[in-house]
C-alpha cells in the first residue's frame, strides 16, 4: 500500500510517498481502507512533539474515515463492512489500524470526507470547551484564529452548546463566511490588539473562555478579555511565540484558570477516556445536522504536497481533506 512519510526538522518537512505492507490489526484493532483523512496544523509545525525527535522520519496522518476489513481477536463493538472514523497514527494511507477505543461509527448522513474531518479537531475541542472550559449556555467564548480547522470546530460547538462567540482572523472575508455557522462578532485582526473591543462586545464584563489557536503573541492579550472565573484554553503556537507575560494580578484578583491542551504526553487510556461522552455529546449533532464539518477544500491522495502548502499559508478556513483513490 501506499503511504506518507515525513521528516521533521526544525525549519522544515520532507515528504515522502512510499510502498509498505498492509499492516495487521492487534487483538484489539480495526483494520480500515481508508478513504478519507484530513491535514492539522500541529503534526506539521516544529516543536509541538507530534512528531518525533528532529530528523527522524514516520508515517503520517492523525485521523481518518473508512470502511473496517478486519478486526483483531478481542474486537466486539465492530464488523467488517462497517463505516468508522477516528483519530489514529499513519491516516495518510491506503490502510491504516484504528485501536477499538479510538473508532466511532459514522452517522449515517454524513458523507466519508466530512467523518474524516471530525475526530481529531472536535475531539480536542470537546476537551477545551466541555471538559476542562466547562462552558455553559448563554457564556461568551473568544476564539483567536477562529478560521483555523480546530477554531471553526470549536465555534461550532459552541453555538450548539448555546455559547455566543467572538473570533479574531486576519481575513475579513473568512469571518463574513463563519457568519454563516454562527459566529456573533469577527473582528480582523493578527496583532494583540482586540481586548477593548472585546470587553466592549461584553458590556465589560470580557469571556468567560478564550481558545487561543494562536499562541504566545496573544496570550497577555487574552488574559485582559478574561471575565471573573474565566479560563484561557492553549491549543497551539502556530505564530512560534512559546513565550509570554502574564499578569499575576488579574489571575490572582479574577480567579482565572490557564490550561494547556495537547496529547503529547497522554497514555491511549487517558486520549480514549472521554470518547464515550463525545459519542453521547456531540456525534448527535452530526446526525442531526446541528453541527456540519466545514471543509475548506478536497484534494486528491497525490496532492498532500499542495495541500500542506495551502494549510500552512492560512489559506484556508475549516479542514482540508485528503481523498484517498478509488477502490481498484
Amino acid at each position: 500500500m501506499r503511504s506518507y512519510w515525513m521528516q521533521q526538522n526544525e525549519a522544515s518537512a520532507v515528504l515522502e510517498l512510499r510502498e509498505v505492507p498492509i499492516p495487521t490489526p492487534g487483538a484489539k484493532q480495526l483494520l480500515v481502507r481508508v478513504r478519507a483523512a484530513s491535514l492539522n496544523r500541529g503534526e506539521f509545525v516544529a516543536g509541538h512533539g507530534l512528531h518525533g525527535p528532529a530528523g527522524s522520519w514516520k508515517a503520517i496522518g492523525g485521523e481518518c474515515a473508512g470502511e473496517v476489513i478486519g478486526c483483531g481477536t478481542e474486537v466486539t463493538d465492530f464488523s467488517p463492512g462497517e463505516r468508522v472514523m477516528g483519530r489514529c497514527s499513519g491516516a495518510f494511507a491506503e490502510y491504516a489500524l484504528l485501536d477499538q477505543a479510538e473508532a466511532m461509527h459514522i452517522p449515517g448522513n454524513l458523507s466519508w470526507e466530512e467523518a474524516g474531518s471530525i475526530p481529531l479537531t472536535f475531539l480536542v475541542s470537546f476537551d477545551m470547551l466541555v471538559l476542562q472550559g466547562h462552558l455553559q449556555q448563554g457564556e461568551w467564548v473568544l476564539i483567536n484564529g477562529v478560521s483555523s480547522g480546530v477554531g471553526v470546530a470549536s465555534l461550532q460547538l459552541a453555538k450548539a452548546l448555546g455559547a455566543r462567540v467572538v473570533g479574531t482572523s486576519g481575513s475579513q472575508a473568512k469571518l463574513e463566511m463563519l457568519e454563516g455557522l454562527g459566529l456573533d462578532a469577527g473582528i480582523c485582526t493578527r496583532q494583540p490588539d482586540f481586548a477593548a473591543e472585546v470587553n466592549a462586545l461584553t458590556e465589560g464584563k470580557g469571556v468567560k473562555l478564550v481558545i487561543n489557536a494562536v499562541g504566545g503573541s496573544v496570550f497577555a492579550e487574552s488574559i485582559r478579555t478574561l471575565a471573573f472565573e474565566g479560563r484561557l484554553a492553549t491549543v497551539g503556537y502556530v505564530d512560534g511565540v512559546l513565550h509570554a507575560d502574564i499578569d499575576l494580578e488579574a489571575l490572582h484578583a479574577k480567579r482565572l484558570t490557564v490550561f494547556g491542551v495537547s496529547n503529547k504526553l497522554r497514555t491511549k487510556a487517558q486520549k480514549s477516556a472521554a470518547l464515550p461522552r463525545f459519542i453521547a455529546e456531540v456525534l448527535p449533532h452530526f446526525a442531526s445536522g446541528r453541527i456540519k464539518p466545514q471543509i475548506d477544500e478536497v484534494v486528491d491522495f497525490e496532492g498532500l504536497a499542495d495541500a500542506k502548502a495551502r494549510m500552512e499559508a492560512g489559506a484556508h478556513a475549516g479542514k482540508i481533506v485528503l481523498r484517498m483513490p478509488a477502490l481498484d
